[in-house]
């Protein structure tokens, strides 16, 4: 019976990061700087408001679209902080989490044939999505131009049969980030085209050295503009699984479709915990920010001290130095280092081949924690040279 298996899933892998973090899980006395979860608890107010809501009931199904309250917030909080205004009754819809919001705009936008463009090194999760849907990834190596897109490689990328292109910022395993007159760059080279842009916007709120910027604001491109973002990374909230969309209502209505017969709507008691964080969001977000920041400034030090070849993050809390050590594959220096050092990172190849000869560090951790990884890898790495 294993031939009657759908032929796209047989060929798609399980996320690199996960399997290289199941793999090396049952090592005794590693430090793992593996995970991309802030270890922030989910902030009081927000837990109590989940928990209010079981009290009160709000235990059944919601609108397709999500509470319109939460709906509002999001509302708000995008007009508040990015300049930028969605209706909540016809343009945002929660979801969950923003993994669903990306599988859901790709079912919307793509058919058989369709490329969608991706900046690798890239997050693992969006090319599955896209060949499930029967298009062609195609990946922009930027590890030449700090990470990010250029008006020339989008340009020198785009065919005929371009559909979409992925904007992640900041990044996820790189950290960059675009600024607005990147952005307005980019903008000249998409605007008008028959191309959507998916915009993850997931860490907006871990943005360090300039204020985050949606290319949805620039220059038109708003209707050609799918917004992702949740409460995940900003609030520590990643096991309530909260994402959403912002996007203009002719393409909203229709990935609400495919939300609906997906998960019908998002979980109830998540929506009231996220409307909760999104009303008080400066409380928590600037105080995780600057704890990022500082952590971002003491690894890249540390890391440019080993003498390792690495770019200064804008954002997110991931740092991804070059490392090809006595010719070893990516996967097997990870490896090397949980056997030899006792250190978890993540092999640069989990995020297109475009990655490898990189490992990813995640700084969201605890200063005690990254001080110990980052002197067990000096220490591999003054052995190993």
């Amino acid at each position: 019976m294993k031939h009657l298996i759908n032929n796209n899933v047989k060929n798609i892998e399980i996320s690199g990061i996960r399997k290289f973090f199941n793999l090396v899980s049952g090592e005794k006395d590693v430090v793992s700087l593996t995970i991309g979860q802030p270890d922030f608890h989910t902030p009081d107010n927000v837990k109590k408001a989940g928990i209010q809501a079981i009290e009160n009931n709000f235990t059944t199904y919601t609108p397709n679209q999500g509470i319109l309250e939460l709906r509002k917030a999001i509302h708000s909080y995008y007009q508040t902080n990015y300049e930028l205004t969605y209706q909540p009754e016809t343009e945002i819809i929660v979801t969950s989490g923003a993994s669903e919001a990306i599988d859901i705009t790709f079912r919307t936008i793509l058919t058989p044939g369709d490329e969608v463009i991706l900046p690798s090194p890239i997050y693992p999760g969006y090319e599955p999505l896209i060949t499930l849907a029967n298009a062609k990834p195609v990946h922009v190596n930027t590890a030449g131009t700090e990470f990010k897109f250029t008006p020339e490689t989008i340009a020198d990328a785009i065919t005929e049969k371009t559909k979409c292109v992925v904007l992640p910022s900041p990044s996820n395993p790189t950290g960059a980030a675009y600024s607005k007159v990147e952005l307005q760059a980019l903008a000249e080279v998409l605007k008008g085209k028959e191309i959507f842009i998916l915009s993850d916007e997931i860490y907006s709120e871990i943005v360090f050295d300039f204020d985050h910027t949606s290319i949805a604001s620039i220059s038109d491109l708003k209707n050609q503009t799918i917004v992702i973002n949740g409460v995940s990374k900003s609030h520590s909230m990643t096991g309530f699984r909260i994402g959403y969309t912002l996007a203009p209502e002719w393409l909203s209505k229709q990935m609400l479709k495919v939300h609906q017969y997906n998960v019908s709507c998002a979980s109830s008691i998540s929506q009231y915990a996220a409307l909760e964080a999104l009303t008080t969001y400066q409380q928590h977000t600037a105080h995780i920010k600057q704890i990022f920041k500082e952590r971002r400034d003491y690894v890249y030090e540390r890391l440019l001290k080993m003498g390792l070849d690495v770019e200064r993050p804008q954002g997110a809390f991931y740092i991804f130095p070059k490392m090809q050590l006595n010719n070893m594959n990516s996967f097997d220096l990870g490896l090397s280092l949980v056997r030899d050092a006792k250190l978890a990172l993540v092999p640069g190849s989990s995020f297109s081949t475009h990655g490898e000869g990189y490992m990813r560090l995640s700084y969201a951790y605890h200063e005690t924690i990254l001080k110990e990884g980052l002197d067990r890898l000096e220490a591999y790495l003054s052995t190993k040279r």
